[in-house]
């Protein structure tokens, strides 16, 4: 079983003007025997139709907001919805230039019969703006044939099917524009009169290309369609209507960009660690914005969230007349397993996802995180490195793990001190120690030291060693929690 989805508006929808209220028109062709390729609804209401020349129709209603057809945009429209369309099938077709073929006889027990699917593809639709029609039939040309004209048609058997068919006229039944005007001109009105005519008869009148579109029609062919798989990069370019000076405005068409891409994602059930923004200016001059994630993900609310944060912190040097989302590495996506009965509160963060909204905000270079280093001397234990939540236990090497392990069993301070100074008054109570550090004689920093955990006389819980050459005096190196 077959469904097609069929989008209305279709060049005003790839130009993102589907929702235009003003008279709106797209027009095609080289200036000046430019003509109009499709109107909206308030430009018909004043008369403008398809095919008028473009001074017809500015004649006709001098409000008229015009478009130049964009076919690339189109194009790419439709991949982007035949990536969506993947996650329902795997069998996905383009049907150029406004319609995407689905096979989803195999999909129905998944989602629970055809009217639960048709329910759930029409919402998600819904949800992107996209006008359209649908219909579902046995084969994918039939199915594109009754899309036309029968919006909600679902046929599973052949008898019905053939029914529907033989009551559309000749127009709708998918033949090149020359057939129909011959066959008009021989008395047909119906696909029903063509489907009673002997074969042979039949292929005389219509030639070998129809005669084959009318048995696939039928199901008395079989259909070779190409089928549609995802890219393994992305690359989408939005043009603006004009100029951007301020980074707020471009949010909307971020936010549409990343949609797109995060319908992208889920067809290839993938996900992204780094992407670009690319703002185009005049003269060619651009402006590069990398995003990076600390782990592959996808969702369009936490890449939207990310991007903006980037773009709010740059200043644009002109305005921007085009923005380009490109992802050259789409590695795979691996969900966050959570426990069934998990007791956090449903809006804290995830310790990735924090620490990615901090680097956003603040900069790639002021959120780090911490690792250790094959060091017995305290201050030079540790050290810098990215802000990866698995790193500080990822870049040990074997030996250097148990030289931590080894050196957890004694206590250390949660805060340790930049320097040590000295303690004063002395401790009220040793609690733990003495412990040797003795290290650095080979580069100059020679350390012979003896560490204790002690109480003040405050009652505080403190990190004190005493310099195995000093015959008295504590100094402090850190705080205990």
């Amino acid at each position: 079983m077959w469904a097609c989805i069929r989008f209305s508006h279709w060049p005003l929808q790839a130009l993102g003007a589907a929702d235009e209220i003003q008279p709106c028109a797209v027009v095609e062709g080289q200036s000046p025997r430019r003509r109009i390729a499709f109107a909206n609804a308030a430009a018909q209401a004043t008369g403008v139709r398809a095919g008028h020349t473009l001074a017809a129709a500015q004649a006709l209603c001098p409000r008229l907001k015009l478009r130049l057809r964009d076919e690339a945009a189109e194009r790419h429209r439709l991949e982007t919805l035949a990536a969506w369309a993947y996650r329902f099938s795997a069998d996905v077709s383009l049907a150029p230039p406004d319609a995407l073929l689905l096979e989803v006889g195999r999909s129905l027990s998944l989602f629970g019969g055809w009217p639960a699917l048709e329910r759930r593809l029409r919402s998600e639709l819904g949800e992107l703006g996209c006008a359209h029609r649908m219909a579902a039939a046995p084969n994918a040309t039939a199915a594109h044939v009754l899309a036309s004209r029968h919006d909600g048609l679902a046929i599973a058997a052949a008898a019905p099917l053939l029914h529907a068919l033989g009551a559309l006229p000749l127009a709708a039944g998918g033949l090149d524009e020359a057939v129909v005007a011959a066959l008009c001109g021989m008395g047909f009105r119906t696909l029903r009169e063509l489907f009673r005519l002997p074969r042979a008869e039949l292929a005389r009148r219509v030639g070998p290309t129809a005669l084959d579109h009318l048995d696939r029609l039928r199901g008395q062919a079989a259909e070779r369609l190409p089928r549609y798989r995802p890219p393994d990069r992305y690359e989408r370019r939005l043009e603006l209507n004009h100029g951007v000076e301020s980074s707020t405005a471009l949010l909307f068409p971020l936010r549409r960009l990343l949609a797109e891409f995060a319908l992208f994602l889920a067809a290839r059930d993938g996900g992204v660690q780094r992407f670009a923004v690319v703002l185009g200016h005049e003269r060619a001059a651009t402006t590069r914005i990398e995003i990076g994630l600390l782990t592959p993900a996808r969702d369009a609310a936490s890449l939207f969230d990310l991007a903006r944060a980037r773009l709010e912190r740059i200043e644009l040097p002109a305005a921007v007349h085009a923005m380009t989302l490109r992802a050259d590495e789409l590695p795979p996506l691996c969900p966050l397993h959570r426990d069934l009965f998990d007791r956090t509160r449903a809006e804290a963060l995830d310790w990735p996802a924090l620490v990615e909204r901090l680097r956003a905000r603040l900069g790639e270079d002021s959120v780090h995180g911490l690792a250790c280093v094959a060091e017995h001397r305290p201050e030079r234990a540790w050290r810098f490195v990215a802000a990866d939540a698995g790193e500080a236990t990822s870049r040990l090497a074997p030996k250097q793990e148990q030289r931590a392990a080894s050196a957890a069993v004694a206590p250390r301070p949660l805060w340790l001190l930049p320097r040590p100074v000295p303690l004063r008054p002395a401790p009220a109570a040793i609690l733990a120690g003495p412990e040797r550090i003795e290290s650095g004689w080979w580069d100059g920093g020679d350390r012979r030291r003896d560490y204790y955990l002690v109480r003040t006389r405050a009652g505080q819980r403190a990190w004190a060693f005493v310099d195995v050459a000093a015959s008295e005096g504590w100094m402090l190196h850190g705080w205990f929690a």
